[in-house]
């Protein structure tokens, strides 16, 4: 007799199965005993994290506020570090050099990674190996490629002032000149990053039906139209994340100036008149060049405030619109449901 047919008025009993006990007859261990051994197993990973991620981020909050030269007693002077830190030029000029090279690599870079994701969707032939080619400078050592560059961009012997006297134009101090310091720091960026920024676009390319280009095909779009007014905005979301690691890269460069313009006798970074010194390379000087560990974990957390605000412009920019363009068509909707 199943519940429907049960007369009203009486209660059914139903029989519950009793748990068998283990075999060698011990209790299931209680509660949170019992996800010990599951807790135990990732124990490790928590461990190095926290001690490699939470402690060093905590530890930096607190040298912030103190005055520490690595070796004697650390001594609180309270918001003096901040205090300076409004007020140094050298940190503002650091900024500066900061966000122009930011400028001169990033946009041109991720610009030219649409445009080679494209040509890589597209091609017919040899696809894997022109892969392989663009993301070979992203593996290759940094400061051997930078030291590498960095010959080519010498003023006396490099390639390219090589180049401009071999058709009698005049040469370039790409080595000392302040705004060719920064256009080579720049295209050393870029040749480096461009290759795996282009990989990344075109896994998104991929990921889009390829019904969405046959039929702008059939609507007589040109490749050009098809770039513009179907691929860019339908990659938005990739641009956003190029955008955004390639300013967190570009807000944190260092070994690129660091490799091309070494610290010399009197501590000085960046070049001459400190032209290519970046806020990470200052940061840099500041704690292990001068010892001044306090003012270095200071100017790490105004940088980090910094990405934090290009991050989000970032966002607004480039991801705010969909949440705004889908925003208005639910109000569209509603009012023509109305």
């Amino acid at each position: 007799m199943g519940l429907a047919d049960a007369p009203r008025g009486k209660t059914v009993e139903r029989r519950g199965r009793t748990a068998k006990p283990p075999p060698d007859g011990s209790r299931p261990l209680p509660g949170w005993r019992r996800y010990w051994p599951m807790y135990t197993a990732v124990s490790p990973f928590f461990i190095l994290f926290a001690v490699f991620g939470v402690f060093p981020v905590g530890f930096s909050i607190y040298l912030s506020f103190m005055s520490w030269d690595g070796i004697g007693e650390t001594r609180s002077i309270g918001w003096e570090n901040y205090a300076y830190l409004v007020t140094d030029s050298d940190f503002w000029q650091s900024i500066g050099n900061t966000l122009v090279i930011w400028i001169l690599s990033t946009v041109p870079m991720v610009f030219l990674a649409l445009v080679i994701a494209y040509a890589l969707h597209t091609a017919v032939r040899f696809k894997a190996f022109y892969r392989v080619a663009y993301f070979a400078p992203n593996i290759t050592s940094i400061v051997a490629m930078t030291l590498v560059l960095g010959s080519v961009f010498s003023d006396s012997s490099g390639l390219l002032n090589s180049a401009l006297r071999a058709i009698d134009s005049g040469e370039v101090g790409w080595l000392s000149d302040p705004w060719a310091m920064k256009v080579s720091v720049a295209a050393i960026t870029i040749w480096r990053w461009v290759g795996y920024n282009a990989i990344i676009c075109l896994a998104g390319l991929q990921a889009i039906s390829s019904d969405v280009f046959e039929a702008a095909k059939v609507d007589g779009a040109d490749n050009r139209q098809t770039f513009f007014r179907i691929t860019i905005p339908m990659l938005r979301p990739v641009i956003l994340f190029v955008a955004v690691t390639s300013t967190i890269g570009g807000l944190q460069l260092f070994t690129e100036p660091q490799v091309l313009f070494p610290v010399d006798d009197n501590g000085n970074v960046g070049g001459p008149g400190g032209e290519a010194t970046t806020i990470v390379l200052y940061l840099y000087q500041q704690a292990f060049v001068f010892n001044r560990f306090g003012y270095g974990a200071a100017v790490g957390w105004a940088l980090f405030l910094l990405i934090a605000v290009f991050s989000v412009i970032n966002w607004r920019l480039i991801g705010g619109r969909d949440e705004d363009a889908i925003g208005t068509g639910k109000r569209k909707g509603k009012s023509r449901a109305r």
